[in-house]
């Protein structure tokens, strides 16, 4: 093993710029995989929150009683379609208000709590109870209008899909094209050294003697790309939290989970090491296949 290392230590001594250039692919390519892996693990914990928590909102008109609430509680309760119902006051609806553009003063300057209305927010069982509940709560005289998160869970759902839509085309495009760079820098290293490896064959050397330099230095390629893009992956993350935790504020922390915890990026810097040492081998081995036949 360290004849190996020392050899493909000496294979990229020699030719610098084409090692630069594969493993600068490489780099892209898992900076695109792990971005992207990021991204859609980040947007699916959104959406469980959402799915989580399917709620109905009820904005209440100014002469609603304590009587007309009870009669809504009472008419959902029938249904058996909610888990939870809270009364959200003038007063509090302010506060929330506040809390949420506290750092913008000039939205509060004239906002009161008279302006703003009075809420029902409901629970539901699962998202599919949404629409039954808005129906009921739309019929009640004393409710000025109903919002329901369904367009925002579709929305996300729909999100999703494309960035993984996207996410897969493109680090296919950028892992077939990795895998052609190393073969053409490994089939150009052979190429150059093909009397010493011929004196190599004449002297009876294996053919593992002869291809596991080549084979070990494409895979260092890939590893090099691997671990260099999971730590600008990672510093990436630190320095945006700041930034996503404050539009995502009305997500509890829990959810988003930011900054990532080590476990989870340690099991990603493992998922990239794996799949470098894939296409690492498989970029070498074609190339030793091609320009190193028995």
């Amino acid at each position: 093993m360290e004849r190996l290392i020392r050899q493909v230590k000496k294979n990229i001594r020699r030719t610098p710029y084409q090692a630069l250039a594969a493993s600068m692919v490489m780099f892209l390519t898992f900076l695109t995989l792990l971005l992207f892996t990021v991204l859609a693990a980040g947007s699916q914990r959104v959406l469980s929150y959402y799915e989580s928590k399917p709620q109905v909102i009820a904005f209440l008109k100014d002469n609603t009683t304590t009587e007309d609430i009870k009669a809504i509680q009472n008419a959902l309760n029938l249904t058996g379609k909610i888990t939870s119902l809270k009364y959200v006051s003038k007063e509090e609806a302010l506060q929330r208000y506040k809390d949420r553009n506290k750092n913008d003063t000039n939205l509060l300057e004239l906002v009161t709590a008279s302006i703003l209305p009075a809420s029902l927010e409901i629970s539901a069982n699962s998202p599919s109870d949404l629409k039954p509940i808005a129906e009921i709560l739309k019929k009640e005289p004393v409710v000025d209008d109903v919002a329901i998160p369904e367009d925002v869970i579709k929305s996300l759902t729909n999100a999703i899909v494309v960035v993984r839509s996207i996410g897969m085309v493109a680090v296919t495009f950028l892992a077939l094209f990795s895998m052609l760079v190393i073969l053409m820098v490994i089939g150009f290293k052979i190429r150059l050294k093909r009397t010493e490896i011929e004196i190599m064959k004449l002297l009876g050397a294996s053919t593992w003697f002869i291809r596991a330099p080549f084979l070990l230095e494409g895979i260092t390629y890939g590893l090099i790309g691997a671990v260099s893009s999971w730590a600008v992956t990672y510093i990436l993350l630190w320095y945006f939290t700041p930034h996503l935790q404050y539009y995502l504020r009305d997500i509890p922390k829990e959810f988003i989970n930011l900054p990532p915890n080590l476990l989870f990026m340690l099991g990603l810097l493992l998922f990239a090491i794996l799949v470098a040492g894939i296409l690492g081998s498989a970029g070498s081995f074609g190339a030793v296949r091609r320009y190193l036949r028995p």
